[in-house]
């Protein structure tokens, strides 16, 4: 007989290892494999380009600038309304258009179009570009970038993209 407080404890035998090790795997895969899906998901399905009607030739105005929303390439399907996204459009002509990003090149905050100044004010960091999209002041590194239009019938169209920063 052994005296009390003199025990031992027995080594862990290699079931018991092997055991406590599967269950420290199946933990890992079933937390890991959604974090490594959401990760790779952009590499394996990227958002698709898609051209986007965001109103009729007839509601704007030659040389006015009017914020337009058009759905989100990417958007997930619980999004809601943050799927939306919009643009800066510019009517220059009868069927020619510009359009803007609304984000700033800096750090992406939202741009204001102040009309009676003619140029887009980032708010956050003091961010200018003049009407054309080009750097007037402050941080932005390069331009607001520019979508695709087209008019096709009497619909204005935006070639969507993944939204993009500096």
């Amino acid at each position: 007989m052994s005296e009390p407080g003199n025990e031992t404890e027995a080594p862990v035998g290699r079931r018991r290892l092997l055991g406590t090790l599967g269950y420290v795997v199946a933990a890992g895969t079933v937390v890991g494999v959604p974090i490594l899906a959401y990760l790779l998901s952009p590499l394996l399905n990227p958002a698709q380009n898609v051209w986007r009607t965001v109103g009729q030739l007839s509601q704007f105005g030659i040389g006015d600038t009017v914020q337009v929303t058009f759905q989100d390439p990417s958007p997930l399907p619980w999004s809601g309304q943050t799927a939306l996204a919009s643009a800066w459009l510019r009517r220059t002509g009868a069927t020619a258009f510009t359009a803007y990003a609304v984000n700033c090149t800096h750090l992406g905050c939202p741009v204001s179009w102040l009309a009676e100044a003619s140029l887009f004010m980032c708010p956050c960091h003091g961010g200018v570009y003049y009407g054309n999209g080009s750097v007037a002041a402050g941080p932005p590194p390069r331009p607001l970038f520019q979508y695709q239009v087209r008019v096709q019938g009497q619909d204005v169209q935006l070639m969507t993209a993944p939204f993009r920063t500096g």
